[in-house]
Order: C-alpha cells, then sequence, then structure tokens
C-alpha cells in the first residue's frame, strides 16, 4: 500500500474513529511500510476499543520487536501465550523472541508448539537457525559438577516470573516516607532522565527495605514496578539455591541477566539476608561462593545494570553482610515501620473494600490497634468475618460488620510486631556503629 492509499486510510479513521476493521487496515498497513513509530500509536488506539483482541497485540508486539523495545514485545506476547494457549502466530512471534534471547532450548519449543496448534506457519530459516545453535550449544556445553559425585545430568532452564504489577502507592496505606524516598532514587530518575543524565546519575541502583515482618515490603516493592510501569521480578531463595555445586551462582546470574533484558525492571529479592548472611558466620564456602557473585551482579562490572532497579527486603538487617551496604550496592537503607495512625485507617478501609460493612468507628479501631502490622490488620479483620459468618448463617442472610466486631477481634490478637522491636532495640542500642538502626530507636522513642 503506498502512502496515497495510508493517508486516505488516516483521514478515513479520523471520520469514523470507533470502526475497528479500518483501524486494524490503517496498523497493518502502517506496519508493512515500516512507519512503526505511527503504527504504534494506532496499534495502542486499537487496542483501547479492542483490548482483548490478539491479533492486533500481536501486531504492537511485531512492532515493538522493529523498533529494538524487545523487553515490550515479550511481555505482551507472554501474556498472550499464556492466556491464549493455542494461538500459533503468538507462539510464533514467541520463538522468535526467544530466540533473539539466546534462550534457544524455549524458542524450539515454542516453535514446534505453533506449527502444532497453525498448520500454516511454516517458518524453516527460524527452524534452521534455532537448531544450528542448539547443535553448536551441545558441541561446546561441558558437563556439570555436582556434589557427592552423582554423575552428569543436563542442565535445567531458569524458569523465572515476570509481572507487571498494576498496584500503585494510592493503593498503599501510609508508608509516606519510605515512598519519598523511592521516588527519589527510582521513580524520579526514570522519569528525568534527560536531567539525571545531565548530572551524570546513572538510572538504577539498589534500595534495602527492613522493618518487622507484615509492614508491606513486598507491597511497596510491588507498587514501585507500578509506578513507574516496568517488569517486576521477585526472588526467592528457592529460585537461586541449588544442590549442586556452582550452579546457584549460575541461577543468580541467569535472574540478573534476565532483568537487564527487560529493563527498565524491578528486581526485588525477598528475605535477601537467606542469601547474604554474614560470611563470617559460615562455615561452609559454597555460601560464601554465592554471595561473592550476589555482590559481582549488584556491582556490574561485566554487565551493566543501568535500568536494572534493585529492591530487597529484610526482618533482619543485622544478620545482613556488611558488602551489601556498600555504595552503588544497598546504598539506601529504608526502615518500614508499623503503620501510623492514618496508614492504619487507610488500610482497613482498603481491606474492607467490598465486604458488607455498617457503622464502623475507624478512629476508635485505630486507637486500639497501636503496634499493629499490615498482616496483623488483616488478621483482625478475619477474625471479625468468622464471628459474622456464625451470625449470617444463623439468620440466613448477610449480617454486616460493626466496630464492635472489629473491637472484639482486636482483643484476640496480638501485636506481632512486639517480639521483633525487642530483639531490634538491642541491636538499635549496642551494635549501631554506622548508626543505620537510627530510625528504629526514633520509632521507640530512644533518640531525638
Amino acid at each position: 500500500m503506498n502512502n496515497d492509499q495510508i493517508n486516505y486510510l488516516k483521514e478515513a479513521v479520523q471520520q469514523t474513529p470507533n470502526n475497528l476493521p479500518l483501524r486494524k487496515l490503517l496498523c497493518n498497513a502502517l506496519y508493512e511500510n515500516k512507519q512503526y513509530e505511527e503504527a504504534e500509536i494506532e496499534y495502542k488506539q486499537a487496542i483501547e476499543l479492542a483490548p482483548d483482541d490478539p491479533t492486533l497485540k500481536i501486531g504492537l508486539a511485531k512492532t515493538f520487536n522493529e523498533t529494538g523495545k524487545v523487553a515490550l514485545a515479550m511481555v505482551i506476547v507472554e501474556e498472550l501465550v499464556d492466556s491464549h494457549k493455542n494461538n500459533g502466530p503468538a507462539w510464533h512471534l514467541y520463538a522468535q523472541l526467544l530466540y533473539q534471547a539466546k534462550q534457544f532450548d524455549q524458542a524450539k519449543e515454542a516453535y514446534e508448539f505453533a506449527v502444532e496448534n497453525d498448520g500454516n506457519i511454516s517458518d524453516p530459516i527460524l527452524e534452521s537457525k534455532i537448531n544450528v545453535e542448539l547443535n553448536k550449544n551441545n558441541s561446546q556445553t561441558p558437563p556439570k559438577i555436582k556434589l557427592g559425585g552423582l554423575g552428569d545430568q543436563e542442565e535445567e532452564s531458569n524458569s523465572i516470573e515476570i509481572e507487571r504489577p498494576k498496584v500503585k502507592f494510592d493503593q498503599v496505606g501510609g508508608m509516606e516516607g519510605v515512598k519519598d524516598e523511592i521516588r527519589k532514587k527510582i521513580i524520579y530518575p526514570l522519569e528525568h532522565q534527560d536531567l539525571y543524565a545531565a548530572y551524570g546519575k546513572k538510572i538504577g541502583g539498589g534500595i534495602l527495605l527492613f522493618g518487622p515482618p507484615g509492614c508491606g515490603k513486598t507491597l511497596i516493592a510491588k507498587a514501585t514496578a507500578g509506578e513507574v510501569n516496568s517488569n517486576f521480578i521477585a526472588v526467592g531463595i528457592s529460585d537461586i539455591l541449588d544442590m549442586y555445586l556452582g550452579q546457584s551462582e549460575r541461577n543468580l546470574h541467569a535472574i540478573f541477566q534476565k532483568a537487564r533484558k527487560l529493563k527498565p525492571c524491578v528486581l526485588y529479592f525477598d528475605e535477601v539476608d537467606a542469601l547474604g548472611a554474614k560470611r563470617s558466620d559460615m562455615k561452609q564456602s559454597a555460601g560464601r561462593h554465592i554471595i561473592n557473585q550476589f555482590l559481582a551482579e549488584l556491582d556490574g562490572i561485566e554487565y551493566s545494570n543501568e535500568g536494572v532497579l534493585i529492591l530487597a527486603s529484610t526482618n533482619t538487617p543485622w544478620h545482613l553482610d556488611t558488602a551489601f551496604r556498600r555504595p552503588g550496592r544497598f546504598d539506601r537503607i529504608i526502615f518500614v515501620p508499623p503503620p501510623d495512625d492514618q496508614a492504619r485507617k487507610a488500610i482497613l478501609k482498603i481491606k474492607l473494600e467490598g465486604k458488607p460493612v455498617g457503622q464502623i468507628d475507624y478512629d476508635r479501631i485505630v486507637r486500639k490497634t497501636k503496634e499493629f502490622s499490615g498482616a496483623d490488620l488483616e488478621a483482625v479483620i478475619d477474625i471479625a468475618i468468622e464471628f459474622k459468618l456464625d451470625e449470617a448463617m444463623s439468620s440466613g442472610g448477610l449480617v454486616p460488620l460493626e466496630t464492635k466486631d472489629l473491637e472484639r477481634a482486636v482483643n484476640k490478637h496480638r501485636a506481632s510486631t512486639r517480639e521483633w522491636f525487642g530483639t531490634a532495640k538491642n541491636y538499635a542500642l549496642f551494635s549501631n556503629e554506622s548508626g543505620i538502626y537510627d530510625d528504629i530507636l526514633r520509632y521507640l522513642n530512644l533518640k531525638k
């Protein structure tokens, strides 16, 4: 289609902006003419009219791929193959993207699945390129060393879940100080890249969140990804640790590499102290090797971490190796305290949304729940609901939650943060040479 015909299509779309077939025709014409920037705009507008149309999403993903936005293309296609499991064109594009990402085993599986689901799909060039790389890798890959002399075994591919969180800061009750710190370290650098570049500030870096359990550290990490509309990878200890010698380090490297390919990406390590405990406390060298690998990945010397936003959380920061707190690693350490009065009120309202609720004196409940974490407040609501379910089954209808029900539940639940502060207080008073626990002392009114 030539430019004059495309211009006629544009005029027709302007006259009937809700004409989806016409918009699809324009999108495809722009893509075929390699006018990718305009195609991207048109695909997005068409998707607003038909958000569940897989052909439009495939078109947008292909456009992203042509303009170098491979990570965005991968996110769209991964969502498609998950929600439309028999969509051959989606699996075909997925195979192409996996090949570009050098994930050749997965690319072969995706291509074979595409052909199986759509007999019209045949791409001998892609198939040949995948097979060449697989043969090359099979001839070059050394046998894997295993503990205990158990013999050789093929290395399994590292499965890493990628999310696109929709939760944002306004859905997280309170924590305004924590949000401001994250905005300065992560959000503003992404929103004002030119300004930060002018001052030589890199986009990325690490933040360590610490505090009592159940106070929203994981939620704030997800909300950070939601604020910047980035990918989100949550990493647990089970994603990394492996019984085979050297495999844990390879798993950790693979996770960082995945985040680098999907930037901007928030990489979140939950209970990071399980991976980064003090090396002086370790009896086995394997644990020290993992920490050394972790520190090397954080430094980003061999592979750039530009655009990778690293968050980690711990309930026991005193067990974390001090090397993690050096500049360029987790150089911003933020105390996440139990929610204050305003935050507890917001959390209660959020948690009670959609439930049968009568007259509730939130201020009264807030006064009775000092030291309660977000998880404690959720437990209180669950207890109150259990009371009401008994009444509802007896009366045969819904019985709304009232203030007295929540008060009764509060009396049955003990704040889980008290035990944590008992331990944290000792560290803050007697092992606080660097001052990182000053916020704990201020929270306990032991320091101005």
